[in-house]
Parts: C-alpha cells; structure tokens; sequence
C-alpha cells in the first residue's frame, strides 16, 4: 500500500525501530526490496536518487514504484532523494511519489529555509511528506562534510514544517565498509533542538550493531542504504555470468539478481526492526 513518509518514520521513532530507505537503480531492486518488505511485514521506503534519475526519466521510475507500493501488502514509501530544484519536487509530486526531499544542504540557512518551507507548503497540501538536510554529509573519497549545527536542525525544522531531516555527524554517502564513525554527542545535541524524526544518509557505512543501536536509542527512523546493496547485486551478477558465460539475455542475466537482493534486503529490514511488527 502507497504510504506517505511522515506516518511510518513517526511509529518507527514510537517503537524504537527504524526504516531503510532503499536506493532504487532499477526494476529488479525495487521488486526486490518491496518483496523483501513482503516477506518480513514491515514498511519500507524506495527511493529515487540522482544517479538513477540520470540513467532513466523520473516519468519512468515514478510509475514503476507506484506500482509496486500499490500492490504491496505493506506500507511502501515512494520517495524522491537529494532533490536540489523546487521544480523537480513539483514534478514528482505530479507523477505521484509520496514522499520529497529538497536538499537544500548547500544553501545559506535563510535560503534553504525557504525553499524547505515551499516544497512542504505544496507538499502537505496534497498528502505528501518532505525530508530537508541541514549540514552537509560527504562522500567517501570524495566531497567533504559539514556536521550539522543543532540551532540550525531546530531553524530548519520549525520553520519548514518538514516530516524529516537529514543530519551530518559522522555518516559519509558512498563507504563500501563499516567505518563510519558517528558522533552520539552531536547526535544527541540534534535531538535536544528539534522533535522531527532524524536520517542518517549513507547507512552503509554505519556498522550493523550501531545501526541497531541507533534506532532503538534515538529518533534515527530512517537510515538511507545503498552502496552495500548495489554490491550485492555486482557480486550475484558476476556469479551468475561465470555459471552461465554463454547468457545473452539481459533479463535471463538480472533475474540472477532478484533473490540475492532480497535476502540481504531482508537482513537489513530485520536488523533495524527486530521483533515484533509495526502497524502502519
């Protein structure tokens, strides 16, 4: 069933649980992950990031998800990531994804303040949640961070109205090992200024048992995971291909890729929701 953001991450914070938001690239990892959602009864966001939105039209992947939350037994998020153009967030909203982050990480605070508050104005008017970022979280190897000042999170939020934000302390997007070091203090700084649940982007490179740790004992309800599922699905790809070297078929040669992808969808469903199921 189609789910806006804002009711799922508020009974994952109630339950101290937490919710991944997937990285859709896309058909087999989107069937994937909602079958993986399927199998353990729990929610789950899907998400369209820039990379994918540059391979193939967003008027493609929005009715794609659609589709897949539609018919789903369970609460799926479909959500535009890292938007940084107001107009974007007005055309997906158009084509139907029930959930927009404005990333406005980059902007003067006065600005991203009112560029957040006009995505959620149109946004909210017609059901759809908003994530903004304040602060700004790199990348592996590449562009650097800017930890997220607690008053400006508490700026942002009040004054937008946004359903969830993005902070930087200590999570880098784009680590293809564990070795994030997340900063609790600055963390729990965050959550002292504002009441909004918060997400941690790049939550490959957070370790399982902080991930855990971090949904149980704060307002963490979304952690965006990506890179160690796209190396899942290299990994099956490049099984499948040296069993069978002879394949030509594309879709004989991605199917290898659906089942791998939902175990370790799986995994990761149950490590940031143990126990006992939401109801959303």
């Amino acid at each position: 069933m189609k789910a806006a953001l804002a009711p799922v991450l508020a009974e994952a914070n109630a339950r101290g649980h937490a919710v991944p938001g997937f990285v859709v690239q896309g058909w087999e990892d989107a069937l994937a992950y909602t079958r993986a959602a399927e199998a353990e009864g729990l929610p789950l966001i899907l998400q369209i990031g820039p990379g994918a939105r540059a391979h193939t039209p967003l008027e493609v992947l929005a009715p794609m998800l659609a589709h897949l939350a539609e018919t789903a037994p369970v609460p799926v998020v479909t959500h535009l990531d890292h938007s940084r153009d107001v107009d974007d967030c007005r055309r997906a909203l158009d084509l139907g994804l029930s959930s927009l982050m404005f990333d406005g990480s980059h902007l003067p605070l006065a600005e991203n303040v009112a560029l957040t508050r006009e995505v959620v104005r149109f946004a909210h008017a017609s059901g759809v949640s908003v994530e903004g970022e304040v602060g700004t979280v790199g990348y592996a190897g590449g562009a650097s961070s800017a930890p997220t000042d607690p008053e400006e999170a508490r700026i942002l939020a009040e004054e937008t109205g946004l359903d969830a934000l993005a902070v930087s302390v200590g999570n880098l997007h784009l680590q293809t090992g564990p070795e994030a070091h997340i900063d609790r203090a600055a963390l729990s700084a965050i959550e002292a200024a504002t009441a909004v649940p918060l997400v941690l982007h790049g939550g490959s490179g957070i370790p399982s048992a902080m991930r855990r740790s971090l949904a149980a004992g704060t307002r963490v309800a979304k952690f965006n995971l990506g890179t160690e599922l796209r190396r899942t699905f290299g990994a099956a790809l490049r099984e499948g291909l040296a069993r069978h070297p002879e394949r030509f078929d594309r879709i004989e040669i991605l199917t290898e890729t659906i089942d791998p992808l939902t175990e370790a969808a799986r995994r990761l469903l149950r490590e940031l929701a143990p126990g006992d199921r939401p109801s959303v």
